[in-house]
């Protein structure tokens, strides 16, 4: 069964092949929100942070797949790509910590990601 679907895994993929860290998608498709997922991922630097989302845009963009909406690339603090039916969230370590989106949307099912391909529901 698949968890999500072909664009958002695109761009899993996308934010694991540039290294990203704390790769985890909640699942909101049963909580009513605006969006049926979030992709959330941490990046060390502005530069990695901006490879992200750049390579996360690249590739769905190849897939026929444009975004709706970005906000926050140039600070690169926490950069947020809106794809419609699943949004992306970029943070800069500190602030990660400082929104803790996983807190405020605790009632999703979250699936950590690992290497492309592998999954673990936690919930």
């Amino acid at each position: 069964m698949e968890l999500f679907n072909g664009a958002l895994a695109g761009a899993v993929e996308a934010a694991l092949d540039k290294k990203a860290s704390e790769v985890v998608v909640l699942d909101l498709r049963e909580l009513g929100a605006f969006t049926d997922f979030f992709l959330l991922c941490t990046g060390g630097s502005t530069p990695q942070i901006q490879a992200i989302a750049d390579e996360i845009e690249r590739r769905l963009l190849e897939r026929g797949r444009p975004m709706d909406h970005r906000e926050g690339y140039e600070a690169a603090e926490w950069v947020l790509l809106d794809y419609g039916d699943f949004v992306v969230h970029i943070f800069s370590e500190r602030a990660r910590l400082y929104y803790d989106i996983e807190r405020l949307w605790r009632a999703a099912r979250r699936i950590e990601v690992g290497v492309p391909g592998e999954t673990r529901p936690t919930r």
